[in-house]
């Protein structure tokens, strides 16, 4: 067959290969990005898609419009306003497949081949494989603990022009790095500055455990003149509510949104009405606030459990920020003592002693550091964590 030339720029993603590897008994994995569902709150979910078949059973099992179901749009704003966002109407958000739907149409919609597009180095895989599907040339911005460098990111606009930047800024994936108020503001600056889209990505933001996290972009913008008509956001209810809904949204520009929307009628025709309905209702019920205080405390006690054992059975041979919220530790192996020093050594030995973890090659878009690694805590409970960090340090 002739294929697009489009597909000759991605590849399959390096974690769904390393899942084909997941099948030995009793391996205890710190690979996947996604929540444990043993947190996901059935009943509730339970009761929503009961009401919403009640409620309105015509409106939720029909078509619907592109946009997303009005009494979504409804609750979603609400939401974001309790979160900060309260100058934030219906109208200034569509539902979309997910949050990876709404990075995708960002693609389509803004990205000619050839445009040049700034990430983070690292930032989401799958992203990276999104903008190069659709031609762009991605341009990698470093970062630290605090988030993306302005500075840095400041000299990358003004020498390339991007189309625009992409940035996860609270507990990002994989670093789980938070972006200091300072930066964010900054950000927002150079946006007005050099007339630049920003792309905020914000599903791990709620994840937070023991202070609130700095305010949103999109909350912050209010305070910038000008940043909010350079700004988009996207959010998700997969990591706090249940990925299998796939309910996200897009907060941007009304000409922006209006081209998402109708390249998401080419893909999809409309989020699932059903899922919607359901997320409407759960979000109606107010459970969200303590569905909420519940997985932040497990994903606090894993997280800590997480880097007490890192440190216990590691020691120097590597170093990593503890983190603040989100579901992962982003680490880099030092070869301290002659230890392995890379991660994707680490990852075939690490298969072998019964334990899996991402190499953090793969999460950049240009000159990636081979001693790096994520590791999720999500999915495991505190005795396979501290079980599953054994093993890895028999393998360093």
């Amino acid at each position: 067959m002739q294929f697009a030339d489009r597909l000759n720029n991605v590849e399959t993603s390096a974690i769904r290969e390393l899942f084909k590897l997941l099948g030995k008994p009793g391996i205890i994995s710190f690979a996947g990005g996604f929540p444990d569902s043993a947190m996901f709150d059935v009943e509730g979910i339970r009761e929503a898609s009961n009401q919403a078949l009640t409620e309105e059973p015509g409106a939720a099992l029909q078509y619907g419009a592109t946009e997303g179901y009005q009494p979504l749009r409804e609750q979603l704003a609400a939401f974001m306003a309790s979160k900060g966002a309260t100058d934030l109407a219906p109208e200034n958000l569509i539902v979309t497949t997910g949050s990876q739907q709404a990075l995708d149409l960002l693609g389509k919609t803004l990205i000619s081949p050839g445009d040049k597009v700034i990430v983070e180095g690292p930032t989401f895989l799958a992203t990276i494989q999104c903008f190069r599907l659709y031609g762009a040339e991605l341009i990698s911005a470093p970062i630290d603990a605090n988030g993306v460098k302005t500075d840095e990111l400041e000299k990358l606009i003004a020498e390339h022009k991007p189309k625009f930047v992409y940035l996860i800024p609270t507990f990002g994936n994989p670093s789980g790095a938070m972006l200091s108020l300072e930066r964010r503001k900054a950000v927002l600056q150079m946006a007005v500055k050099h007339q630049t889209l920003i792309v905020e990505d914000d599903p791990y933001g709620d994840l937070y455990f023991g202070e609130a996290p700095p305010p949103s972009l999109l909350n912050l913008s209010a305070s910038v003149p000008g940043s909010r008509e350079l700004l988009a956001h996207c959010g998700s209810m997969s990591k706090v509510l249940s990925p299998g809904l796939r309910v996200g949204w897009m907060i941007a520009p009304a000409e922006l949104l209006a081209k998402a929307t109708m390249c998401k009628q080419f893909s999809d025709a409309h989020t699932s009405t059903f899922a919607q309905a359901t997320a409407a209702q759960y979000l109606k019920a107010g459970r969200m606030p303590a569905t909420l205080a519940k997985v932040r405390k497990v994903y606090a006690e894993r997280a800590q459990a997480m880097g007490d054992a890192l440190r216990k059975e590691l020691g120097d041979a590597i170093e990593f920020v503890q983190p603040q919220g989100g579901l992962f530790v982003w680490a880099r192996l030092t070869g301290a003592g002659g230890k392995v020093a890379d991660g994707n050594v680490l990852a075939k030995r690490a298969i072998e002693k019964g334990v899996a973890f991402v190499p953090g090659t793969p999460f950049f878009c240009a000159n990636p550091d081979h001693a790096t690694l994520r590791l999720s805590f999500a999915t495991a409970d505190v005795e396979k964590i501290r079980e599953g960090v054994a093993r890895l340090g028999q393998a360093v």
